[in-house]
């Protein structure tokens, strides 16, 4: 039986982005410095393969600092911290390795800044999400508030309009951000910024492939975890440029499910992406499954070239 062919426009950049691939070989240099075990506060990355792979090498994951051995280094993930658990592993006289990505860290840094000379921040971002909480726990709570919706943009209450600055989470969608931003700059026209736009440059380019690939498919699969706020967007801002599907795919059940209804006969195009946790070993697993029920034209769309690094902490390089 012929199989029916299908249109695959593969997204580029995708996937693994500069700060993610850093924080990944954080933990595979410091098991080689170290030995096994070393100990990581949190998933390193929002990705349950990446995460796996490392187990078996020798990393372990927990949740708090005090979890971990005080002989053993602890490295923090690549979301960022709050200034609380690095004292705690001052306190504790552990090896604090940090793996956060300097992207974040450059967010750490315009918060601390504004804080020190009076300003009150408006954090945009998602609560409860481990890069705002960390990015919250940099200055004492009274000094900055989260702004989560149009409507909190809206609502928002400062005492001083002429003493305040804003951040954001690095990973949001750029569309919703700007009508965010858009409200509180009205509301508060002498509000600082920062020097350039705290959304990183992957969340930035994989976006924009998803909003090209959107002129041309049906359905769009992005390959990322359910808690990976990067790859969520990703599927948010699909829909939100006229796909009639858009599909988060955290592993092969998903995919299957998918499998099982796709009809390429009604829509022969598909766009594939990942989210900047998501490692390329997952794109090609999925290519492999569509190429045993059909024939695949793969187009590469590619929107932009990345070619971003971030060194190593010192003691690891």
């Amino acid at each position: 039986m012929k199989k029916q062919k299908i249109n695959l426009y593969l997204a580029s950049p995708r996937g693994f982005c500069a700060g993610v691939d850093r924080a990944v070989k954080i933990v595979e240099e410091s098991i080689k410095k170290f030995g096994a075990p070393v100990y990581v506060r949190h998933e390193i990355v929002h990705n349950k393969d990446v995460v796996n792979s490392l187990v078996r090498i020798g990393a372990i994951f927990v949740d708090e600092v005090k979890e971990a051995p005080i002989d053993r280094p602890i490295i923090f993930s690549a979301h960022g911290v709050a200034k609380s658990v690095v004292n705690e592993a001052k306190r504790r006289k552990m090896i604090s390795i940090d793996a956060t990505c300097p992207l974040v860290t450059k967010v750490h840094n315009e918060t601390i800044r504004h804080y020190n000379i009076g300003r009150h921040v408006l954090l945009i971002g998602h609560k409860n999400h481990v890069e705002v909480i960390g990015t919250m726990g940099q200055v004492p709570p009274n000094s900055i508030t989260l702004v989560e919706t149009e409507e909190d943009a809206y609502k928002v209450k400062v005492s001083d309009p002429n003493n305040l600055a804003y951040a954001t989470q690095t990973t949001l969608s750029l569309d919703d951000t700007s009508k965010i931003l858009n409200i509180i700059k009205n509301r508060f026209p002498n509000i600082k910024g920062p020097s350039s736009e705290d959304i990183c440059y992957a969340t930035t380019n994989r976006q924009l492939a998803v909003k090209s690939m959107s002129r041309l498919c049906d359905y769009i699969l992005v390959i990322g975890a359910e808690n990976s706020s990067n790859s969520v967007r990703l599927v948010e801002v699909a829909l939100s440029h006229g796909v009639k599907k858009a599909i988060l795919i955290p592993n092969e059940e998903k995919l299957n499910m998918f499998l099982n209804k796709f009809n390429p006969k009604i829509s022969p195009n598909i766009g594939l992406t990942a989210g900047a946790s998501a490692p390329e070993t997952l794109v090609q697993v999925l290519i492999s499954k569509l190429k045993k029920d059909f024939e695949v034209n793969l187009i590469d769309h590619e929107v932009t070239k990345e070619n971003v690094k971030f060194n190593l902490p010192k003691m690891l390089r």
